[in-house]
C-alpha cells in the first residue's frame, strides 16, 4: 500500500550520500517517501548508520539541533546496537530509532513515523498553539510536540505537573481543543482546592432534590457536566485520599450515582488532571493512592519551570509585550532590559514574566525602545549583578556531575562550547550568521568550527571502524 507523500532529508553516517541505487532509499521510494540530500535546510531526516561511536552522537546533537529538527536514526544491522545505544542516540536528540533488519516492513514504518511527524508539525504551527503556548527552545519544543500528539491523536487520560505558573491550565484547554472526538462538547474546570469536603460529593456527582439540607432541586455535578467533552482537575493533588477512593469508580468505570440517588448513570469524559506536587513521591509516602494515580495517569508530563527554558523568555517577552501594547508595532527591548529579563528570577515562572512585562508597560511611554527606566525601581537588579547570573546552581551540578564520572577539563569545555553552538543555531532557526553574532563570534568562524568538527567526526569514526 502506497503511502501519501512524505519528504525528509536522508544521510549514511561516515560515508558518502546514499544514492538511487541503495536499497534503502528504493524501499523508501516505493513507501511514498520523498528522500533528498541534507543542504543545511530545516525539516525531518533520516540519518542511517552501520556501527554506533561517539562521532554518531555528537553528529546527532548536531543535525537535530539538540532535538529541534525531527531525526529518525535506522541502524542498517541488527549487530548495530549495544543496550544502552538507543537511549543514547535519543539523549543526544534522535525522536526516534529503528533497527531496519528487524521490521516486516521498514520503509512503511518510516513513512507513517514521517507522516505523524508532519501532522503534529502542522498542528504546531496552528495559531491555537503557537499564539498560547510560546517558545522555541528545545526542551519546550519536545515537550509541547509530544503534548499535541497524545492530545490529537490519543484519548488518554493526562496528567500535568509543574511548579506554579508553568502554564498547566494552558494544556489542559489546548488537550481539549486539539481533541478530535466527534461531538465533542465542553471543558468543565474543577479547582479541588475549593471543594469542600463536606460538599464534595454534590460538587462531583451531583445531587437529587432534598438529598440534604438546602437541595431544593436536582443538580448536575461535574462528571455530568463533562459528559462527551472534558473535565480539568486543576490541583488534584489536594483531593484527601477518601474522596480519592470514591472519585475512583467513576475514573475507572464511568459510572456514578448522584448524591441521595439510587440510579446509575453513565458518563463519557476525557480527564486531564493538573498538580504541582510529585504524585509519585507522594504514593510512595502514602499520601495519595496509588490506584487512582494511576487511574488518572495515563500518560504524564512535566512543564519546565522557567529557570530551565532561559532560551525562551525574551521569545515569552515579545508576546506579553504586544499583549500589552496592542498594536502591531510593539517597542523593542534595550539591551540592558534584556539582560536584566534573562538573569531575573521568576519564582512564579511564566505568569510572572507576563506580570513583570504589566509592570514595565504600564511605565512605558512614547514609540522608542522600553528602556531600563521602564523596570520600576524595586525590582532593578544590583549593580553588576545581571552578566554572572548565567552561571547558577544547576550549571554548576552539570560540571560536577561530569567530573565525578571522570571527565576531564577538555572534554567539559568541548561539550560546552557544542551546546552554545547548538543551542545558538537552533534559537536562530539555522541561520548561522545570526547564530554567530549572539556567541560573539564571526560567521566564518562558526561554519570553520562546524566543519572542522565534521571532519573530526569523519576521522574518528573511520578509526573506530
Amino acid at each position: 500500500m502506497r503511502l501519501s507523500m512524505a519528504d525528509a532529508w536522508c544521510e549514511l553516517f561516515g560515508r558518502d550520500l546514499l544514492d538511487g541505487s541503495s536499497r534503502e532509499i528504493e524501499a523508501l521510494t516505493r513507501a511514498g517517501v520523498s528522500v533528498r540530500s541534507r543542504t543545511g535546510e530545516e525539516g525531518p531526516g533520516l540519518l542511517l548508520f552501520d556501527e554506533p561511536s561517539e562521532g554518531l552522537y555528537e553528529y546527532v546533537r548536531d543535525v537535530s539541533r539538540l532535538g529541534s529538527t525531527r531525526l529518525l536514526a535506522i541502524a542498517r544491522t541488527t549487530t548495530a546496537l549495544a543496550p544502552d545505544v538507543g537511549w543514547r542516540l535519543l539523549q543526544a536528540g534522535a525522536s526516534d530509532l529503528l533497527v531496519w533488519p528487524r521490521l516486516d516492513d521498514p520503509a512503511r514504518a518510516v513513512a507513517l513515523r514521517l507522516e505523524r511527524w508532519e501532522s503534529v508539525d502542522q498542528l504546531m504551527a496552528a495559531p491555537v498553539v503557537r499564539d498560547n503556548l510560546v517558545g522555541q527552545g528545545p526542551v519546550w519544543l519536545s515537550l509541547l510536540r509530544q503534548i499535541v500528539e497524545v492530545a490529537a491523536f490519543t484519548e488518554a487520560s493526562i496528567l500535568v505537573t509543574g511548579e506554579s505558573g508553568t502554564g498547566k491550565e494552558l494544556v489542559a484547554r489546548l488537550v481539549h481543543t486539539l481533541d478530535r472526538r466527534a461531538h465533542k462538547r465542553d471543558l468543565i474546570i474543577l479547582d479541588c482546592t475549593t471543594v469542600v469536603p463536606e460538599l464534595a460529593g454534590s460538587e462531583f456527582f451531583g445531587h437529587e432534590r432534598g438529598a440534604f439540607t438546602g437541595a431544593i432541586s436536582a443538580r448536575d455535578g461535574a462528571f455530568a457536566l463533562a459528559a462527551s467533552g472534558t473535565l480539568f482537575l486543576d490541583e488534584v493533588g489536594e483531593l484527601p485520599p477518601r474522596l480519592q477512593g470514591q472519585l475512583l469508580r467513576v475514573v475507572q468505570e464511568r459510572t456514578y450515582k448522584r448524591v441521595g440517588g439510587n440510579t446509575w448513570n453513565r458518563t463519557e469524559f476525557r480527564l486531564v488532571c493538573a498538580t504541582n506536587k510529585d504524585l509519585a513521591r507522594e504514593v510512595e509516602a502514602g499520601a495519595f493512592r496509588g490506584d487512582f494515580y494511576h487511574r488518572i495517569a495515563n500518560w504524564s508530563c512535566r512543564l519546565p519551570p522557567l529557570r530551565e527554558r532561559r532560551e525562551d523568555i525574551l521569545l515569552l517577552a515579545g508576546h506579553f509585550i504586544r499583549e500589552f501594547q496592542g498594536g502591531d508595532d510593539p517597542p523593542e527591548l534595550s539591551d540592558e532590559v534584556r539582560d536584566y529579563l534573562v538573569t531575573r528570577d521568576y519564582p512564579g515562572n511564566v505568569r510572572d514574566l507576563r506580570q513583570c512585562i504589566a509592570r514595565i508597560m504600564s511605565r512605558h511611554v512614547g514609540p522608542g525602545p522600553i528602556t531600563p527606566g521602564d523596570v520600576p525601581p524595586e525590582e532593578r537588579p544590583h549593580h553588576g549583578a545581571g552578566r554572572d547570573a548565567w552561571r547558577s546552581a544547576s550549571f554548576e551540578g552539570c560540571i560536577r556531575l561530569a567530573m565525578g564520572m571522570g571527565i576531564g577539563l577538555k572534554e567539559i569545555g568541548r561539550i560546552a562550547e557544542d551546546t552554545a553552538v547548538g543551542i545558538a543555531i537552533a534559537e536562530h532557526a539555522g541561520n548561522l550568521q545570526r547564530a554567530a553574532s549572539s556567541l560573539g563570534v564571526t560567521d566564518r568562524a562558526l561554519q570553520l568550527r562546524r566543519a572542522l568538527r565534521r571532519e573530526h567526526d569523519r576521522e574518528r569514526n573511520g578509526h573506530e571502524r
